[in-house]
């Protein structure tokens, strides 16, 4: 959902998705002579509370000495940006912010006239799209404030899952559980598959009379090993599964389940979410609901393409028939792609998609940016493109030679971070990806053409020729891009931030590290009103 409201030279415009929204401001020249910044006012009609939002920056000549964790009111101290994201937002709710810009002296601070703009957030569940980020960010200060950076397991009444899990394991479970009795089926493909509850709740389907057959990897160790370990613990009968063996250098990295009512496919569960406490509790990932028999149908008859454990090389043409190559943009919808495929048309596609992008480009890279992709950011165009990655790569000066391409990096404040904010923790679930573990890319999402593509399978050439993927094409859904849009400002800024802090450390080397404070005069305005500024299009692009 998205609205846009001015006032005396000042403008809001407000984007919703289920957990996320995101405000762009703007403001004519006269009226960001002298202005120190916005400060932002939430009132929640549906829980009736109303309050001044908070922030970590301040003004040094007012407080020079911020203490770690704590917050100051954005009436004292506002944002000085022309995007802001409200991440403490809830599902089905309605919102009022009220928006102020402040002028005069940061000890004397002067309120401008307010912008109002109201809009509602939207239910997780809603529709042919129900969309679960979980909250992938264990290392903040929030989960340092509320649980004192204990692990989960030592916080009690599971209030930590609770809080990093945001819904996803909920969502996860409530989707196994309409399985409840005779009719109902489920059809699964899964690569890491050890969580205990999930496990258990395929047991209680099956218990239950429905038909539940599960496919998952048995080719290589890890996660051969936990999976089997947690097969035997919760005893799952060896007659629902079936072991993926072929192709052992290749991995079987689906996590779709299939949802059939009297032997009719009529949903499917997609996404990036392993089915392990790591990928549901610690790094940032993503289950996607897609109610829709015809897709449901795809994927089922995908299932049984796998279900008699053939070889890569046979594999990749059955899938090629079944779902073909794509030349231009799908009409709008959704298009099911699956792998392992002949060649790497799909990638690039993928690839002519982020070329063409008109607005804007969002993109996650867990393992990596392909060549191909590469080669399309390291090219100089003036339209915004973001790129999410897990670590540094070893070809970043390829995708950093366009000043337009805005990178941040999984990170976390450690022992010694910039004085006013407090060290962060992982909760230690992963060992390797630690981040970000969400597959997504957006094209235009603010358009009314947007393209979301999401699911399993990485943007590389393993992901395409190779392994057991699959991938969701969703074009003209502007509800979809909205909501995956929201999230990857969410995870992009709460790691751009950190990323930035420890290259600040690193660049000081071991002298006392510099606070970071509000600029005390409207100069932080100038980059976004600079033409050749990449700030300049960021704030035409949301505001």
């Amino acid at each position: 959902m998205q609205k846009r409201v001015s006032q005396q030279g000042i403008s809001v415009r407000a984007i919703s998705g289920t957990h996320v929204v995101t405000l762009g401001f703007n403001a004519t020249e006269d009226a960001r002579h002298g202005l120190l910044g916005f400060a932002i006012r939430r009132t929640d009609h549906t829980e009736k509370e109303s309050y001044w939002l908070r922030g970590f920056k301040t003004f040094r000549s007012v407080v020079p000495a911020p203490q770690p964790g704590q917050t100051y009111s954005l009436m004292e101290h506002p944002v000085q940006a022309f995007l802001w994201g409200d991440y403490t937002a809830k599902p089905a709710h309605d919102y009022t912010y009220e928006v102020v810009p402040c002028y005069g002296e940061p000890k004397n601070l002067r309120p401008g006239k307010a912008v109002r703009v109201r809009i509602h957030t939207d239910r997780e569940d809603r529709g042919k799209h129900a969309i679960y980020f979980n909250r992938g960010v264990a290392a903040s200060q929030a989960y340092a404030w509320k649980f004192g950076n204990r692990s989960p397991d030592e916080v009690p009444d599971r209030k930590a899952y609770i809080w990093l899990s945001r819904g996803l394991e909920e969502a996860l479970l409530g989707f196994i559980a309409q399985a409840d009795g005779p009719g109902r089926g489920l059809y699964a493909s899964v690569y890491e598959f050890n969580y205990l509850p999930v496990l258990k709740a395929f047991k209680a389907a099956y218990e239950a009379g429905a038909d539940v057959r599960i496919i998952y990897d048995a080719r290589q160790d890890p996660p051969l090993q936990a999976t089997r370990e947690a097969i035997d613990a919760v005893g799952l009968p060896a007659s629902i599964l079936i072991p993926r063996t072929a192709s052992k250098s290749y991995i079987s990295h689906n996590k779709f389940i299939v949802l059939l009512k009297r032997g009719r496919p009529v949903q499917v569960w997609t996404g990036s979410t392993n089915f392990t406490r790591g990928g549901i509790f610690g790094q940032a990932n993503v289950g996607h609901v897609v109610r829709d028999s015809r897709v449901a149908r795809t994927y089922l008859d995908y299932w049984n393409l796998l279900a008699s454990d053939p070889d890569a090389k046979t594999l990749r043409l059955r899938v090629a028939e079944l779902t073909p190559n794509l030349q231009e943009m799908p009409d709008p919808g959704c298009t099911p792609m699956f792998s392992p495929r002949p060649d790497l048309h799909l990638l690039n596609w993928f690839a002519s998609r982020l070329e063409g992008a008109s607005q804007a480009a969002f993109l996650t890279a867990a393992f990596g940016v392909n060549p191909l992709l590469a080669s399309v950011l390291h090219k100089d165009r003036d339209i915004p493109r973001f790129l999410f990655l897990e670590k540094e790569g070893n070809n970043m000066e390829v995708y950093t030679a366009d000043p337009d391409v805005h990178i941040s990096v999984g990170s976390r404040l450690g022992p010694d971070p910039l004085y006013q904010w407090a060290a962060e923790r992982l909760t230690g679930f992963n060992l390797h990806v630690q981040y970000i573990h969400t597959k997504f890319m957006l094209i235009d999402p603010l358009t009314d053409l947007p393209v979301t593509i999401t699911g399993s399978a990485n943007f590389s050439e393993a992901s395409i020729k190779n392994n057991d993927e699959n991938t969701l094409v969703i074009a003209g859904d502007r509800r979809v891009a909205e909501i995956y849009l929201g999230e990857f400002m969410r995870l992009f800024n709460h790691f751009y931030f950190r990323y930035q802090a420890n290259r600040v450390r690193l660049l000081a080397e071991g002298e006392e590290l510099p606070g970071v404070f509000l600029l005390e005069d409207d100069s932080w305005t100038r980059r976004y009103y600079n033409p050749e500024s990449p700030r300049f299009r960021l704030r035409e692009l949301f505001g």
